[in-house]
């Protein structure tokens, strides 16, 4: 399988390689498990590490860094797995519209701040931010609810 290499503020896929290792593992490093898409193109299962948010009693998979490779096969698959050492959750995939975004991604920002702040900082997003300027910002942050499948 071929890591997409994406885990949340990391910038080198050294960083994904040893999240996804512990992972793998059953070792919950920062809250990360392996989210393992079908590749929209190949076919082929597709894994990076993600931080799952749980909000309200539902669990959301946001995309920090935007447009990746991930939520492109997401939208094509409409679901994968979420793996932890060996539990595994097969889920279908519904996007969150944008004007439901603010109160996922303000809750995502605030869980893993120190990995991801930046990539919301630098539209202008902070800790005091109102719903509408998530709003306005929301289109940038693919949010995808995770339904359990029967």
């Amino acid at each position: 399988m071929k890591s997409d290499h994406v885990y949340a503020g990391a910038t080198t896929p050294t960083i994904n390689r040893i999240v996804m290792w512990f992972a793998r593992r059953g070792v919950n490093l920062w809250g990360a498990q392996v989210l393992t898409v079908r590749g929209r193109k190949s076919g082929e299962p597709r894994t990076t590490p993600v931080n799952p948010l749980t909000l309200e009693g539902r669990t959301y998979l946001v995309a920090p860094r935007g447009h990746v490779q991930w939520t492109h096969n997401m939208r094509a698959a409409g679901g994968g797995e979420l793996r932890i050492g060996r539990k595994v959750r097969r889920f279908d995939a519904a996007e969150v519209p944008d004007d439901e975004k603010p109160p996922v991604l303000r809750a995502y920002r605030e869980a893993w701040k120190s990995e991801v702040g930046r990539y919301f900082e630098g539209h202008g997003i902070t800790a005091e931010s109102t719903d509408e300027e998530w709003r306005a910002v929301a289109r940038h942050y693919p949010v995808f609810a995770v339904i359990d499948r029967l």
